[in-house]
């Protein structure tokens, strides 16, 4: 793998796609341990447009040896750094019949253990018993995401639409985006490939179009310590 090219894509443009990452056995494996994860927790949300499962690492933790397989790991040290570790873990399934799209944002928040009175923390939301707070932009500029594609992704299927390089323009407001001089790229990653982003690119999704699903691990990284108030709702040490 050619880890400084994307390393200097990731950089510049604020994502790079990188293919086979996984196995069709890793995948199997991998898919068979979600479909037979207890579904009645909380952290688990089902319909008939999505099926996601928050905390996806804390509560499926037989995936985590598949999902943190000697490719991954090379690219979280080498790309990312050496101290990187995961803070966050959510794991979608967008069906194939699908009609549930996601608008141009940015990931403005951090998933933390616990509400607090912070200085430039802020504001705050809840949601099924998960805290997360906008923290200081320094903080969203440190993180780095995986996409884990456990299918074929296009534009057909919900593939991520992104605009390029929007990352180095700290908060961008989608109302403000000016189509006059900003491009649009979508993200078509095959089975067994990985999309890494930084969190302040701008990203959308379309509605599924063909009925093929799009399951996808999502997983964000950062070697920050927060402040002493609080902790990374999911840090996890991965060997």
């Amino acid at each position: 793998m050619n880890f400084s090219q994307y390393k200097s894509e990731i950089n510049n443009e604020g994502f790079a796609v990188i293919d086979a990452i996984y196995s069709q056995d890793e995948i199997d494996r991998i898919i068979k341990i979600i479909d037979s994860a207890h579904s009645d927790s909380a952290t688990f949300r089902r319909s008939k447009d999505l099926f996601a499962i928050r905390q996806f690492l804390k509560v499926v933790p037989n995936v985590t040896e598949l999902v943190f397989n000697q490719k991954l790991k090379d690219i979280v040290n080498t790309v990312f750094g050496e101290d990187y570790f995961p803070i966050k873990s959510i794991y979608f399934d967008k069906p194939g019949n699908s009609n549930w799209f996601v608008a141009y944002h940015q990931d403005l928040t951090i998933s933390v253990n616990q509400k607090a009175e912070i200085e430039n923390y802020g504001p705050w939301t809840v949601k099924q018993n998960q805290f997360a707070v906008q923290p200081p932009v320094e903080v969203l500029e440190n993180i780095f995401t995986i996409r884990i594609h456990l299918d074929d992704t296009d534009e057909n299927n919900g593939a991520l639409k992104v605009i390029p390089k929007s990352h180095l323009k700290k908060i961008y407001r989608p109302e403000t985006i000016d189509w006059n001089t900003e491009t649009e790229a979508t993200c078509n990653v095959p089975k067994g490939g990985v999309m890494i982003m930084k969190p302040l690119l701008l990203h959308s999704s379309a509605r599924t179009v063909n009925n093929s699903n799009r399951r996808v691990i999502h997983i964000e990284f950062s070697n920050l310590q927060l402040p002493t108030q609080i902790k990374w709702a999911e840090k996890q040490t991965i060997n």
